[in-house]
C-alpha cells in the first residue's frame, strides 16, 4: 500500500508540473514530443499565471524563457498547438513577447488571458506623478519611507531659491565656505566632488554645484546660508526648516536629518551629524510632491537641471542624469529635462525624472533603491503615456 501511495503521489506531481504525465517542465527532452495540430488564432495577449512554467522552443527540447523571470511580460499568442507526449495530448500557445526578443510555445495552463500588469523588477518604491493635476497616477510602495540619498537636495534647493527670491538674499549673495569640515568633504573620495578652493562662493555657484554635480558640501553650505548660521555646525536649524516645510505641505512620510542626503554615519566624520536616525527617510510619493513644488514654484530649476556639464572655478560639474539629450537613455519623445540622481549603499540608486511628452501633462517619476534607475524610469514614463494616465 505504501509503495502504491508513493507511485500515485509521483504521478500527480508530474502532471502538476507539465501538461503531460510523462515528464516535468525541467525535463523537456525525456522523450519525444510530436505536433498533432497547429491552428492560427487571433493575436491574443496572455501573461504568466504563477511562478511556474516556461516558454519552450517549437520541439519542446529547450527552455527559451522561465516565466518567473518575466513577471511583467505580455506574451502574444498567434497559434494554438496540440502536442503529443507519451501518448498524452496537451494544448500549447505559440507566443512572442512584445519586444520580439523571445518566442516559443507555452502550455496553456501556465498563462492567463490579458496583458500583464505593469511592474518594476528592481525599484523597491516608485511613483508616476501628474505635475499638472497634482496627483499620483501609478505607485509601487509609494507611501513607504525609504532612504533617498542625494534626492534630498531637492528640498534644500527649494528653500535656497525661496530665500534667494526674497528680500533677505539673492543669487549673488556670498556663502561662507571656509569651514574645514566642508573643505575636507570636497576632497573625500566617497563624499566629495566639488572642492572648496575659496572661502566663499555665490549662491548661484553653489546651487549649480549642488544640482548639476550633486555636491554635498555645496548643499550643506547653502543650508547654513538659508538658516543664517554664522559658525560651523553641527546645527539643527536648517534641518528643522526642511521638516517644517514638509509639514506645511502635508507630507506624512518624510523625515530629514541631512541637507545633502549623506547619512549621519558619513557626516559624523566631517562634524555635520545632528544625531537621530541615520538617513533621511522619505516616501516616493512625498519626493514627487517636493519635486512638483520645486519645478512649479521655481521653473528656472529645469534650466539648470538639464545642463549636462559646465566649468565652475576651474572644475567640471557633471550631470549624472543619463536621460538627457546625448546620453545613453535619452528618448526624444519623452523630452526629459530633469531632475535629480542619488546614491548611497543604504539608499541604492535613486532618481527623480521629469519631462513632458507632446500632447500630455508633465510627468514626475521617482524610483528608490533601484538597480537600473534610468531603464525603469523610462518604462514608467512610457507606460503612463501609453495608458493616457496623464
Amino acid at each position: 500500500m505504501l509503495n502504491l501511495k508513493k507511485m500515485t503521489l509521483a504521478f500527480v506531481t508530474a502532471v502538476a508540473l507539465t501538461g503531460f504525465a510523462g515528464g516535468t517542465a525541467q525535463d523537456a527532452s525525456a522523450s519525444a514530443y510530436s505536433t498533432v495540430s497547429s491552428t492560427s488564432m487571433t493575436k491574443t495577449a496572455y501573461h504568466k499565471k504563477s511562478t511556474s512554467g516556461a516558454v519552450y522552443n517549437a520541439s519542446h527540447t529547450k527552455v527559451v524563457a522561465k516565466l518567473k523571470s518575466y513577471p511583467n511580460t505580455t506574451w502574444y499568442a498567434t497559434k494554438k498547438v496540440t502536442l503529443k507526449h507519451n501518448g498524452k495530448k496537451a494544448v500549447y500557445y505559440k507566443v512572442k513577447n512584445g519586444a520580439g526578443t523571445k518566442s516559443g510555445i507555452v502550455w496553456h495552463k501556465y498563462v492567463v488571458k490579458g496583458a500583464a500588469p505593469f511592474g518594476l523588477k528592481y525599484a523597491k518604491a516608485a511613483v508616476a506623478y501628474d505635475a499638472d493635476s497634482n496627483k499620483t497616477v501609478w505607485s509601487k510602495n509609494g507611501n513607504t519611507a525609504r532612504p533617498i540619498a542625494s534626492v534630498s537636495k531637492i528640498m534644500t534647493l527649494y528653500l535656497v531659491q525661496e530665500k534667494a527670491a526674497g528680500s533677505s538674499g539673492s543669487w549673488s549673495s556670498k556663502v561662507n565656505t571656509s569651514y574645514s569640515g566642508l573643505k575636507r568633504m570636497g576632497l573625500d573620495s566617497a563624499c566629495g566632488g566639488f572642492r572648496f578652493t575659496k572661502n566663499s562662493y555665490t549662491v548661484k555657484q553653489l546651487f549649480d554645484a549642488a544640482l548639476i554635480d550633486s555636491s554635498n558640501n555645496a548643499a550643506i553650505a547653502l543650508g547654513q546660508w538659508v538658516a543664517g548660521a554664522q559658525h560651523q555646525p553641527p546645527t539643527k536649524k536648517f534641518i528643522t526648516m526642511m521638516n517644517s516645510q514638509a509639514d506645511e505641505w502635508g507630507l506624512k512620510h518624510t523625515n530629514f536629518v541631512s541637507s545633502s542626503g549623506l547619512e549621519q554615519s558619513d557626516l559624523r566624520t566631517f562634524g555635520y551629524s545632528i544625531g537621530g536616525s541615520d538617513a533621511n527617510m522619505v516616501s516616493a510619493n512625498d519626493v514627487a510632491i517636493i519635486a512638483d513644488h520645486l519645478i512649479t514654484d521655481f521653473p528656472s530649476t529645469l534650466t539648470t537641471a538639464k545642463v549636462k556639464s559646465m566649468t565652475l572655478s576651474g572644475q567640471t560639474l557633471y550631470n549624472y542624469n543619463n536621460m538627457l539629450p546625448g546620453r545613453k537613455y535619452y528618448s526624444a519623445s519623452l523630452n526629459v529635462d530633469g531632475l535629480k540622481t542619488g546614491y548611497t549603499p543604504k539608499a541604492g540608486y535613486c532618481f527623480v525624472g521629469t519631462g513632458q511628452k507632446s500632447g500630455h501633462n508633465r510627468i514626475i517619476t521617482v524610483v528608490l533603491h533601484d538597480e537600473n534607475e534610468f531603464t525603469e524610469t523610462k518604462s514608467i514614463m512610457n507606460m503612463a503615456y501609453n495608458k493616457n494616465l496623464l
